[in-house]
C-alpha cells in the first residue's frame, strides 16, 4: 500500500498540479517518494523563498495554484516572505511543508528544524492545516483547493509531521468539486449607469484573466479604463486604456470628472492609488465596487457593493446595460497625454527609465515582464502599456519585496513554455535571490534577465535625499556581473543606459537564459 506522502502526490495530480517548486530535505523525503514516476514535475531551487517566488510566478501565468514543498523549520520561515507577496497581489499558492513528529510538537526537544510552534508563524499570513493522520489526507487538500478558490485567491499552507508521512494510506476519492462563485443582484448597478454619461472604470487585479468581458463592457459604457499595475496590458493599444497609475494627477482628474466610477477588483492600495503619500485622491465614495472578497468591499464606501466573480459580473452587467456615447476615447487620449507629460515634470522618465522598458517591448513582442523593484520598474508602474494580458508583474508594488524577479520568472517561463520571459531586476534585488539564475540554466528556461546596474540601492538613496537625510547604507557593491554570468553559464552582454543599444542586445538570437547589464550612471 502506498504512503501518505505518496497519496499526497497523487492527489495534488489529480487536482491538476503539474509542476512543484522544491528543495528535497530529510524532512520530504517521503513525499518525495510520491514524485518518482509521478506525472508531477519537480523543479529545483535554491533557496526556499525562491521555491515559492517560482510558484508565484506559475501561477500569475497559467491561472492555476501554484504548489511549493519545503522543509520543515527554516524551509518555512524562507518561504514566508514570498507568502507575504502572495498574500497581498491575491496569488494563489499552495505551500507543503513537513513538521517534526507528533508527540514532539511544542515540547522544545531540540529536534532538527524544530520550532515551538510552525502553525502560529504562518497563520498571520494565512490559512494553516495538518494532515494529523492518513484518513486526512483527501480532506485537506479538497480544503485548501476550495480555500483557494473560494473568495480573495492568496498562499495556503499545509503541514505534514514526519511519522505521518510514511504511514499506509488507502488510494484517495476524486477531489472534490470546487465552488462557484454566485452572481449578485445586479439591479442597483445596471440603474446607476443607465442613468450615468460619464463612467470611469478602474480595473485592478482582480479583473485579470477576463480580458475579453473588460474590453466589451468598457465599449459598451464607451467609459475609458484605468488601470493599476496588476491589471496591466489586459487592453493593450485599446482607445479606451488609460495604463496610468491613479497616483498621477492626470488620472485622478478623469475620475473626478466621472459622474459614475465602476471599480473591478482593486483593492485600492496605497501603492497603486496615492504612491507619493501626498492625498487628495477623488471622492469615490459613490462607485460601484466588484470584489470577490466581502472583507475588502467593507474597507471602502461605495454605492454599490457587488460581491462576485469579476468576469461573472462584468457579463452581467454587459448583458443588461445600454451602449453609450460618452466621448470615452477622447477622454482617455487626454488622460494618457496628460499623464505622460507628468511623468516628465516628475523627472522620473530621466534618464530614460520608461523608454528602457518600452525598448524592451518593441524589441520582444509579447513576451512576459517579471520585475522586481528598481527604477524602470517604478517607472513604467507609473505609465506602461504592456502588449501582453497578464505579462506585466512586478513585486514592487504592495508588499514590495526584493528578490522576487529571479524566482517568478522561472515560474511564469514555465507556465508559459511558447513565450518568451524578461526578468528586469537591480544590481541589489539581484544579491537577494542570485541562485535561481542557476534553475533557468538547469530547466533551459528561454529567460533574458536584465540587470539595471546603478551600483546602488537607487530608489531609496533618492528617497532620502529627497527627505533631507543623508544618504546611508545604499551603496552596496554590487556583482562583476560578467563573470558572474559566466559562473551561471550564462551568455552575457552589458550595454550602457540607450534604448538602440539594448535593442541591439535583446535582439541577438538566443535559446536558453542569458543576462544582459544595463550600466546606469549614478
Amino acid at each position: 500500500m502506498k504512503t501518505v506522502g505518496e497519496r499526497l502526490v497523487e492527489g495534488l495530480a489529480a487536482r491538476g498540479v503539474e509542476v512543484i517548486f522544491g528543495i528535497p530535505g530529510v524532512h520530504t523525503v517521503e513525499m518525495y517518494r510520491g514524485l518518482s514516476g509521478s506525472p508531477v514535475r519537480h523543479v529545483t531551487a535554491r533557496h526556499e523563498q525562491g521555491c515559492a517566488f517560482m510558484a508565484d510566478g506559475y501561477a500569475r501565468v497559467s491561472g492555476k495554484p501554484g504548489v511549493a514543498l519545503v522543509i520543515t523549520g527554516p524551509g518555512i520561515l524562507n518561504a514566508l516572505t514570498a507568502m507575504g507577496q502572495a498574500a497581498a497581489d491575491s496569488v494563489p499558492m499552495l505551500v507543503i511543508s513537513g513538521v517534526n513528529r507528533r508527540d514532539s510538537l511544542g515540547l522544545g526537544l531540540g529536534l532538527l528544524h524544530e520550532l515551538p510552534d510552525q502553525a502560529a508563524m504562518v497563520r498571520p499570513l494565512c490559512p494553516t492545516r495538518q494532515i494529523k493522520d492518513a484518513s486526512e489526507v483527501a480532506e485537506v487538500l479538497d480544503w485548501a483547493f476550495a480555500t483557494m478558490a473560494t473568495g480573495r485567491p492568496g498562499p495556503v499552507h499545509i503541514e505534514v509531521p514526519t511519522d505521518v508521512m510514511p504511514l499506509e494510506c488507502d488510494a484517495l476519492p476524486a477531489p472534490a468539486a470546487l465552488p462557484v462563485a454566485a452572481v449578485p443582484d445586479l439591479g442597483a448597478a445596471v440603474a446607476r449607469l443607465e442613468a450615468a454619461a460619464r463612467v470611469v472604470i478602474l480595473a485592478g487585479g482582480g479583473a485579470r484573466g477576463q480580458e475579453a468581458a473588460l474590453r466589451a463592457l468598457a465599449g459598451r459604457l464607451d467609459a475609458p479604463v484605468i488601470q493599476t499595475v496588476n491589471a496591466r496590458g489586459m487592453m493593450y493599444g485599446h482607445p479606451l486604456v488609460v495604463p496610468a497609475s491613479p497616483s498621477l494627477d492626470a488620472p485622478r482628474a478623469l475620475i473626478a470628472a466621472a459622474d459614475q466610477v465602476l471599480a473591478i477588483g482593486t483593492e485600492f492600495g496605497p501603492t497603486d492609488y496615492d504612491m507619493y503619500v501626498r492625498g487628495g485622491f477623488p471622492d469615490v465614495s459613490g462607485m460601484i465596487r466588484v470584489d470577490i472578497c466581502a472583507q475588502q468591499l467593507a474597507r471602502h464606501k461605495a454605492g454599490v457593493a457587488l460581491q462576485g466573480d469579476a468576469g461573472a459580473v462584468m457579463a452581467g452587467l454587459l448583458a443588461q446595460v445600454s451602449a453609450k456615447q460618452a466621448d470615452g476615447a477622447a477622454r482617455a487620449e487626454m488622460a494618457r497625454t496628460a499623464a505622460r507629460a507628468e511623468l516628465a515634470e516628475l523627472d522620473v522618465l530621466m534618464p530614460g527609465r520608461l523608454e528602457m522598458v518600452e525598448t524592451i517591448r518593441a524589441a520582444m513582442p509579447g513576451a512576459l515582464i517579471v520585475g522586481d523593484s528598481t527604477q524602470a520598474i517604478y517607472a513604467a508602474n507609473l505609465y506602461y502599456d504592456h502588449d501582453r494580458a497578464g505579462g506585466w508583474f512586478n513585486a514592487a508594488t504592495g508588499f514590495g519585496a526584493l528578490g522576487y524577479g529571479p524566482g517568478a520568472a522561472v515560474g511564469a517561463a514555465l507556465a508559459a513554455l511558447t513565450a518568451e520571459v524578461v526578468c528586469l531586476i537591480g544590481d541589489g534585488g539581484l544579491q537577494f535571490s542570485p541562485g535561481e539564475l542557476r534553475t533557468a540554466v538547469d530547466e533551459r528556461l528561454a529567460i533574458t534577465y536584465i540587470v539595471w546596474n546603478n551600483a546602488a540601492f537607487g530608489e531609496i538613496a533618492d528617497a532620502m535625499r529627497g527627505a533631507n537625510t543623508e544618504v546611508i547604507g545604499c551603496s552596496p557593491s554590487p556583482l562583476n556581473m560578467e563573470p558572474f554570468a559566466a559562473a551561471c553559464d550564462l551568455p552575457f552582454a552589458s550595454v550602457p543606459l540607450d534604448p538602440e543599444a539594448l535593442h541591439a542586445a535583446l535582439t541577438q538570437p538566443h535559446t536558453g537564459p542569458r543576462m544582459i547589464e544595463v550600466r546606469v550612471a549614478r
